[in-house]
């Protein structure tokens, strides 16, 4: 992809085609690996999925998943990252217990500024995918209203404006912190 920074919306077919690649690149790297897997995509509500504002979540959620697993001396076997109209990914094959590297990414997910905009997948050296519920954790909170985000999602409870100016929100109370 250009450097555009001109906001491309992407279509329902798009974002399947993204997620089949996904799951393609998931399996290419647990068979290359056979480590745990970690998977960053970003919370972007609308069709808009690549600007220089996610671009710049991205990149802390990046930083932030490397500090952790040097925080907890895991070794990061391989990452790979690229950008499409349907979003910055990147996959990181890490040498840790995978229910830890969930907790831990459940963790990031939950307290840091940006975390309600990362989504930090796990999957086992299997192949099966961690979630939050079957550790006994809470599930990813609303961006507007704090009940359970996949509830709102398919009641559709907020219109885009105001998740979108939410996510704005939360990158401009980001880069507040981070001056001050």
């Amino acid at each position: 992809m250009d450097g555009s920074t001109t906001p491309v919306p992407v279509t329902l077919e798009q974002m399947l085609a993204a997620r089949e690649e996904r799951v393609r690149s998931q399996q290419a790297a647990l068979a290359a690996h056979g480590l745990p897997l970690l998977s960053l995509t970003l919370v972007a509500p609308g069709p808009v999925k690549d600007s220089a504002a996610l671009r710049e979540v991205f990149c802390v959620a990046l930083e932030r998943l490397e500090a952790l697993c040097r925080e907890h001396g895991w070794r990061i076997a391989a990452c790979r990252a690229w950008r499409q109209v349907t979003g910055c990914e990147a996959l990181l094959a890490i040498d840790a217990d995978a229910v830890q590297l969930k907790r831990a990414a459940v963790a990031l997910e939950d307290t840091h500024a940006l975390g309600r905009l990362w989504d930090l997948d796990v999957l086992g050296p299997d192949g099966r995918s961690l979630s939050r519920t079957a550790l006994g954790l809470a599930p990813r909170r609303c961006l507007v209203c704090d009940e359970a985000a996949h509830a709102c999602a398919r009641s559709r409870a907020h219109p885009l404006e105001q998740l979108q100016a939410a996510m704005a929100r939360l990158l401009e109370n980001h880069r507040h912190a981070a001056v001050c």
